[in-house]
């Protein structure tokens, strides 16, 4: 066989991998469907949308997020394509695999740990903090010492006169990590249906937001829509430029985090009924119906409230901090238990993307046989998928997370454009293919797809995008000194 970075692996090897399948297929197009909503609606919405608003765009917040809809969309009909051709484990790291070539795919697939391991991490600790805020509601504290990570819990005692704890973690955010993973362990079909209930109360609340907010819009916070270039101080104490269309378009990136979600439906080839028909509906489903929602909200919530008005702990929830403004202290609870709750099937879409994207890439041999064990019962990655929440609770539990949103959003945009450039290829390369759908003018939504999605990295944080590659760098490493030796590309012979 090839020994090139660039070998692909077969289309041969890619349907004995369906056919020795182990997961369960219950999945139909609708249960994908609420898996992308479940990942795609949660800390983005209810949390981004302040400092968004506040540090980028103003009231053109809903701009943005017509820019990273209109990124995501092409990315959306070129994975749709992938999935329906090869509908197997591993997202965009097989749809590269089996197009581009290895180390194109492992950059993928290490790049997708970015996304979804510290989107994970991000979102626990997002859930942490609403589930505080919701026993405050109820008159319940827990001490800051078992709310925070050392870091922050130290900063609390400073701002508040308290003695500096010596030990300090944040045990909510440990705590729901491995509720998720017991989830994930008991099988997809649970999970599914967990995930679906919440999904539910998800949309209620955000057409609650959307319905009841729009009777407190005051047309004049929108004006001007597109508010002049100015310095804007930032919590670090930083001046740097917000707002114009450069807002606009830094918004989009710093808002992308809302998006990821979406592709988390290709993970789950394995476990569809009818994977070729049904992922490329709940891929284009999920992102339309979030698209919407999102726009609708941001118009809302920057109507309500003046996007200058939006800062200090407004910023870590300003929809519940909106409908307090506006002298509706009711709607908090709602908003506020919503958010709550939804964060949960954000993070349970991500831990479980994240152990079928380890399945693929061990099924190749390019990372130990460990992460392919499935339970003999309950037919899920178990042992990986225990590994995979020691670390995001630990890491939740441990670290103060700041940049993880934006690196997150680096992991994402980067698989994105690969996504878009790999299906142009195949394209060409290999054009009578069957192809049970097919991404419209393809010519132009992949290049479209890689442009914005290129211009939305560069719009990251700068500390952001250094780690990011540094993440990438490190993933080389490892690829070098273990994946192209132990690939089964290596010893694989077609039939």
């Amino acid at each position: 066989m090839d020994k090139s970075i660039w070998r692909r692996k077969p289309i041969s090897a890619f349907e004995a991998d369906i056919k020795n399948n182990q997961l369960k297929r219950v999945l139909g197009k609708w249960s994908l469907t609420a898996i992308g909503i479940g990942a795609i609606i949660g800390g983005g919405i209810f949390v981004l949308t302040g400092t968004a608003a506040h540090y980028h765009a103003g009231p053109a917040l809903a701009l943005s997020f017509v820019v990273a809809g209109i990124g995501c969309i092409f990315a959306a009909l070129c994975y749709a394509e992938f999935a329906s051709m090869l509908p197997v484990e591993g997202s965009a790291y097989a749809y590269a695999y089996g197009t581009i070539g290895e180390l194109f795919a492992w950059a993928i697939g290490w790049g997708l740990i970015l996304e979804y391991a510290m989107g994970a991490m991000t979102v626990a600790v997002s859930w942490s903090g609403y589930f505080n805020k919701l026993l405050h509601l109820f008159g319940i504290e827990i001490p800051f010492w078992l709310r925070n990570d050392p870091v922050s819990a130290g900063q609390f005692a400073r701002d508040n006169g308290l003695a500096e704890p010596s030990f300090a973690l944040n045990l909510p955010a440990f705590f729901i990590v491995w509720v998720v993973t017991y989830i994930l362990i008991k099988g997809i079909k649970e999970a599914a249906s967990a995930n679906n209930v919440i999904v539910i109360l998800k949309l209620a609340a955000i057409i609650f937001i959307i319905l009841v907010g729009a009777f407190f819009v005051h047309t004049q916070n929108w004006v001007p829509f597109i508010p002049a270039v100015e310095l804007v101080e930032h919590a670090d104490g930083t001046m740097k430029e917000a707002y114009g269309w450069a807002g606009v378009l830094s918004g989009a990136s710093a808002i992308f985090f809302a998006y990821i979600g979406f592709d988390a439906v290709s993970t789950q080839a394995g476990e569809a009924i009818n994977p070729s028909k049904d992922m490329p509906f709940a891929i284009i489903m999920s992102l339309v119906i979030c698209t919407v929602l999102y726009i609708l909200v941001s118009l809302v919530l920057t109507g309500m409230i003046s996007y200058k008005d939006i800062t200090g702990d407004a910023l870590k929830a300003p929809v519940a901090f909106a409908f307090d403004k506006a002298g509706q202290p009711w709607a908090v609870f709602i908003i506020t238990a919503a958010a709550t709750a939804g964060l949960i099937s954000v993070m349970l879409v991500m831990m479980l993307g994240q152990t079928r994207v380890f399945l693929g890439m061990a099924k190749d041999g390019l990372i130990p046989g460990f992460f392919k064990e499935i339970h003999p019962t309950y037919k899920t990655p178990w042992k990986s998928t225990i590994l995979v929440g020691t670390l995001v609770s630990v890491v939740a539990a441990f670290t103060p997370i700041g940049l993880l949103g934006d690196m997150t959003s680096f992991g994402t945009l980067f698989a994105f454009a690969m996504v878009c450039l790999a299906v142009l290829i195949l394209r060409f390369r290999d054009p009578n293919r069957e192809r049970p759908f097919k991404a419209p003018f393809l010519t132009i939504v992949a290049p479209l797809g890689i442009l914005v999605n290129t211009v939305l990295i560069l719009m990251l944080d700068g500390l952001a995008q250094k780690l990011a590659f540094g993440w990438l760098l490190l993933g080389l490493i490892v690829y070098f000194a273990y994946g192209r030796p132990n690939s089964f590309l290596n010893n694989y012979k077609e039939d």
